[in-house]
């Protein structure tokens, strides 16, 4: 296995820059997993898609603007990308320029020179705690609320503005703490939920803080040697007792992301059985991975080369995938984060 076998050709312009007027009205790509023979729909047709007595799980993560925009006590511009809460009240976080921002280094946020944030230590990757000092009144969730911007992904070739803390965070979203959105959830509406429960197909939730490691590009020749990223996820026990009945009945479990397949897979045993649990996952998941939880995903089209799109090729086969990815390709679907949705039923 090698990285530049999920490799494809991708023009630029295809990559979506700003979300579609309605949430609904993107385009959907259905790949039947035993036959990989790909068709064209507008998302409205999930409905028909799916059948009574399924379950769809969705991802309640809430986006964080952890982006703030500072200033050096020396002057000079300074940025932090807040990435998690530590213990003490202190936060690991992204900097940059790197070089200037030492242990001990002070800046304020938004040339607010009240709310200033100490460096408090250093770490071998790169990355900073820091930590607001004592005199402010405010805490990081404050600051962040009034003065973080939205970190969009890097292929988004433009700033964020207002409109994206609304359009980048799906209608679920309920717990703070992700850097980037569960994609996949982002095009269902109240209308479409009401739509589906009416048809008899039900819905549960996870959590998974989506880290920015998910933008981390594989740059090993075997993805075997990649180092995956850790994600904090919890999975209740009331989310466990819907999927196990819905199992029970005959019903089909549908990811809606690969977040979800994460925490599913994670926290399914081998025995195929889920058990409700809290804490961190690494799984990464290869074409060769044997799937105990999920019968059906809904995803986005993913960046080449990801561990992304290595977890829906070892659902649906590598082939089959990029077939269908050419084939979206020629029909100029609109891709990533803000582009159109891909059903595995």
């Amino acid at each position: 296995m090698k990285t530049s076998d999920f490799d494809y050709p991708l023009p630029a312009e295809l990559i979506a820059q700003y979300p579609p007027q309605e949430r609904d009205r993107c385009r959907l790509l259905f790949l039947p997993r035993e036959t990989g023979d790909a068709r064209d729909c507008e998302f409205k047709e999930l409905l028909e898609l799916l059948v009574p007595g399924d379950r769809l799980v969705f991802n309640d993560t809430r986006v964080i603007p952890a982006r703030l925009f500072c200033r050096k006590e020396s002057g000079g511009k300074a940025e932090l990308l807040l990435m998690e809460p530590e213990t003490g009240g202190g936060w690991r976080a992204l900097v940059r320029p790197g070089r200037g921002l030492t242990t001990g280094t002070r800046i304020c946020v938004a040339d607010e020179p009240g709310i200033r944030i100490n460096v408090v230590a250093v770490h071998d990757d790169g990355s900073r705690s820091v930590k607001l000092l004592d005199e402010n009144a405010l805490s990081f969730p404050d600051v962040l609320a009034k003065y973080g911007v939205m970190a969009l992904p890097h292929y988004i070739k433009r700033p964020a503005v207002d409109d994206d803390k609304v359009t980048y965070q799906t209608i679920f979203a309920a717990r703070d703490g992700a850097i980037a959105s569960p994609t996949a959830g982002l095009h269902f509406t109240p209308v479409m939920m009401d739509a589906l429960a009416a048809k008899g197909i039900d819905s549960s939730r996870i959590t998974l803080h989506v880290g920015v490691g998910t933008f981390k590009p594989v740059t090993a020749d075997d993805p075997r040697d990649h180092a995956m990223h850790e994600e904090r996820y919890e999975l209740s026990e009331k989310t466990v007792t819907e999927i196990t009945k819905t199992r029970e009945s005959g019903g089909r479990i549908v990811a809606v992301g690969t977040t979800v397949v994460r925490v599913l897979e994670h926290c399914a045993g081998d025995d195929g059985i889920l058990r409700p649990s809290v804490g961190t996952t690494r799984l990464m998941i290869l074409p060769g991975y044997r799937f105990k939880a999920i019968d059906g995903m809904m995803t986005n089209f993913h960046v080449p080369k990801s561990t992304l799109l290595m977890l829906v090729s070892a659902f649906a086969g590598r082939e089959r995938v990029l077939e269908a990815y050419r084939h979206a390709v020629r029909e100029k679907y609109r891709f990533f984060s803000y582009g159109d949705a891909m059903a595995i039923l």
